[in-house]
């Protein structure tokens, strides 16, 4: 049963109204799996996708959503050698799945040498969108789709330290300077100018004011809004938690080469500790107990779709 504030009009299960429910779950093609110790993550992997279908069986309704394939499809990564699909879901392993699809794509011979930059803007992998309407159905039908998501409270402080609480040429001057400017009390020159300092509290309450002065990024959008995945129907659902496992196991599943293990490295910053559940507790400190309870609101749909326990 749902909470009475999620009856209402402004509930965020009603983004959901007006979608044709996917297809039935397909098998996965396990023919490239050898061993018999993936057995738990394969069985973990079932329950995720059953959970999301019944997720979605219940929360459709049948009418069609207005919404162009283009954009749905528009943080898709395309793989023609193996034949998959990711969705990008930033801070959940994305830049080492970036990495090992220009390994499957022979771009490049290792995942340990590629580069930050050339993950994120050498522009070396094809998204989805960029083919034309018959291009786009032909992979969504034949291609294996894949995801992998994080806990969401997670996964926002994780962008949170990543984004501000480093030096960033972007976020600062873009993001930094308008959150300053409107959620902090006499700011200091230095703070306007350069954006920088911004505090976990700020971010949050940018993050939930209607009125943002700045928009969304995919960073910190809902998963429910980058991949769509009552509308897509996912092959594999891997979770940050168990990245490795589950990352290899997918790997295998799509006939990878044998040598071509999911990377163990930590993209940037790797001398902060990583963001875990006692870092987030640390964070929400910070928060007064509604804007705790809105943060939560905002990402309800994360944890419904993907059974994770709220905060």
């Amino acid at each position: 049963r749902l909470p009475e504030q999620q009856k209402t009009s402004e509930s965020p299960l009603s983004w959901f109204r007006g979608v044709y429910l996917p297809p039935a779950l397909h098998p996965l093609n396990k023919t490239f799996v050898k061993g018999g110790e993936w057995q738990d993550i394969d069985s973990a992997q079932e329950k995720r996708r059953a959970f999301l279908q019944d997720f979605c069986r219940k929360y459709n309704s049948r009418k069609k959503l207005q919404t162009h394939l283009v954009h749905l499809v528009s943080r898709i990564y395309v793989e023609d050698r193996h034949k998959v699909l990711y969705c990008e879901v930033p801070k959940a392993g994305c830049s080492n799945w970036k990495r090992v699809l220009m390994v499957l794509g022979g771009l490049a011979a290792s995942a340990n040498n590629i580069s930050h930059d050339d993950v994120h803007y050498g522009k070396h992998l094809r998204k989805l969108d960029s083919y034309d309407l018959k291009g786009i159905y032909t992979r969504l039908n034949m291609y294996t789709k894949f995801i992998f998501v994080r806990d969401p409270m997670e996964r926002l402080v994780s962008a949170f330290r990543d984004k501000f609480e480093h030096p960033n040429s972007y976020y600062h001057p873009v993001f930094g300077k308008a959150i300053i400017k409107k959620y902090r009390h006499n700011a200091d020159e230095e703070a306007l100018k350069t954006g920088s300092g911004v505090k976990f509290k700020e971010f949050i309450q940018y993050l939930l004011d209607s009125h943002r002065p700045v928009g969304m990024d995919i960073h910190w959008e809902q998963v429910s809004k980058l991949c769509y995945p009552c509308l897509i129907n996912y092959d594999f659902i891997g979770k940050f938690e168990t990245l490795e496992e589950d990352a290899n196991y997918f790997l295998q599943l799509v006939g990878a080469p044998a040598n071509l293990k999911f990377p163990k490295f930590k993209d940037r910053h790797s001398s902060d500790e990583r963001t875990s559940t006692e870092v987030v507790r640390q964070y929400l400190k910070e928060l007064s107990k509604e804007e705790r309870q809105l943060t939560y609101d905002f990402y309800y749909l994360d944890y419904l779709m993907f059974n994770y326990t709220s905060p």
